[in-house]
């Protein structure tokens, strides 16, 4: 069995940053079969789910002063362990439709992301601009079928985010 990956997100974490992005970086550099093991300065709920999604069990266990470690290891269940970004963006059309969500609240980004998704045709592509990363929002995507990746701009402080438009489960 191949060691897991090692990512530690507590410098970034301290110094205000968004991790999420370097998560799903690492996970999408796993070989198959590998698990990851995060440190992070607090017990990361939302990743949880994420993480099931993309077929990893895990295992959280505090730290001393606070931090936490988890043992992500695949379940077998996922059968692409990237989850949607194994799809190549490069290759997707340019965005048909746009929204900025900027100045919306929770869960207001979400409801009008997925309504946009379901009024568009199968391929076509959705730009969104967010206030945060959407973490609640991937594991909808994933189940619905639709492809996206996502990122923070060069501030920091505005996360973008394109879909692909996928076939209805």
């Amino acid at each position: 069995m191949t060691d897991p990956l090692e990512l530690d997100v507590r410098p970034l974490l301290h110094n205000g940053g968004e991790p999420f992005g370097a998560i799903m970086g690492a996970v999408g550099s796993l070989a198959p079969g590998q698990g990851l093991r995060l440190y992070a300065t607090f017990r990361p709920e939302p990743l949880f789910k994420v993480m099931q999604a993309k077929g990893f069990d895990y295992e959280a266990t505090p730290l001393d002063g606070g931090d936490w470690q988890v043992l992500f290891t695949p379940d077998g269940a996922a059968s692409e362990p990237a989850g949607s970004r194994s799809d190549d963006p490069d290759n997707w059309p340019d965005p048909a439709h746009y929204l900025d969500c900027t100045e919306l609240d929770p869960p207001e980004p979400m409801v009008r992301i997925l309504a946009q998704l379901e009024a568009m045709a199968k391929g076509e592509v959705l730009f969104a601009l967010l206030a945060r990363e959407p973490v609640f929002l991937f594991p909808e995507l994933e189940a619905r079928g639709h492809a996206w990746v996502g990122d923070f701009d060069a501030e920091g402080t505005t996360y973008r985010l394109m879909m692909r438009a996928g076939s209805r489960p």
